[in-house]
């Protein structure tokens, strides 16, 4: 699993994901230049932060279930929240033109990422920035993936149920606790959970 903490804002087209903050922190997955950005910059974090969890890649093919569960397409901003190598919003600006941007509060991992871009020619549609997950607008986006921990996706769940309805939440591995999934996708033993954020809230998640 990839779950990182993150720091920093820059954005791409409307569009930004965030990793996981010092305070609440863990550390996600997911797989620069001309994309433009959605939320407002912020400082940088420190060069040498600390992690609370190992970074662990999302594996390919749970990687293409999260984008067909959300049916990621053209016209999408994808968000990815702890993007680690960068591979979901570039897999995702590959096979479909979407738009994506990734934080992670690792530097390293965001050169990593920004290498990886490059290389595959998509740096006019993702973007990556140490930023701290938290301090993210999550508005702009229209998908958003998570890799993180039961903790942080409960710490998440009342920011992403304020987005506008129809947004869609996709998480490897960990589930939102009382807000049931849309639907669930087993992938080489791991599960991929799919939500919609709903026009009214149930009142057991408010």
């Amino acid at each position: 699993m990839i779950v990182r903490p993150l720091v920093m804002t820059v954005g791409i087209l409307g569009l930004m994901v965030a990793g996981c903050s010092q305070s609440p922190t863990a550390t996600a997955d997911a797989p620069t230049t001309q994309a433009q950005s959605p939320a407002p910059a912020t400082q940088a974090e420190s060069p040498t932060p600390q992690l609370d969890v190992p970074y662990v890649p999302t594996p390919e093919p749970v990687v293409d279930a999260m984008l067909k569960v959300a049916k990621v397409g053209k016209n999408d901003v994808l968000l990815d929240l702890g993007s680690g190598d960068g591979r979901i919003p570039i897999t995702a600006a590959k096979r479909f033109g979407t738009r994506g941007f990734g934080v992670d509060i690792d530097p390293e991992r965001i050169k990593e990422a920004n290498a990886s871009a490059k290389k595959e020619g998509v740096t006019d549609l993702v973007q990556f920035a140490q930023q701290d997950l938290f301090k993210t607008d999550l508005t702009k986006a229209t998908v958003i993936t998570l890799y993180l921990l039961p903790r942080i996706n409960l710490q998440l769940r009342p920011s992403l149920l304020k987005l506008k309805p129809g947004t869609r939440i996709v998480s490897h591995a960990f589930d939102m606790g009382d807000w049931k999934p849309d639907q669930t996708v087993s992938v080489n033993g791991t599960n991929v959970y799919f939500w919609t954020v709903p026009k009214t809230i149930p009142p057991n998640l408010k």
